[in-house]
């Protein structure tokens, strides 16, 4: 019996240690006061938009305080188009991108809005 609780506690420790390793990913934090429907990167200064990582989510938007996994973007600097429900589209530039790492956008960071 101890030595099933030692090797099941083990266990545990294991996967834990290991899905730790994996990291949470990239993710943005939603700051602005509004619900993004749309959120494309670029590498800084190109406008060269990806796919709409909004997509990534449930409900495909993201919430005021809701977090977005970013995926297939590797760590750097990049632009960010930030589209709403209402049409609206802002660019936030040069956000720096971390490994495993959340990165915020606020509405004092978004730019060059329209409709």
């Amino acid at each position: 019996m101890l030595r099933a609780l030692i090797a099941i506690c083990l266990f545990s420790v294991v996967l834990t240690g290991s899905a730790a390793a994996q990291g949470k990913g990239i993710r943005l934090w939603n700051l602005t006061t509004a619900t993004i429907s749309g959120f494309q990167l670029s590498p800084a200064g190109r406008r060269d938009w990806g796919p709409n990582q909004t997509l990534n989510d449930k409900d495909k938007e993201v919430d005021h305080d809701e977090r977005l996994r970013i995926t297939g973007v590797e760590p750097g600097r990049y632009d960010a188009k930030v589209s709403y429900r209402d049409s609206r589209q802002c660019v936030v530039r040069d956000i720096e991108i971390k490994a495993d790492a959340v990165f915020s956008i606020a509405d004092k960071d978004l730019k060059d809005c329209n409709k």
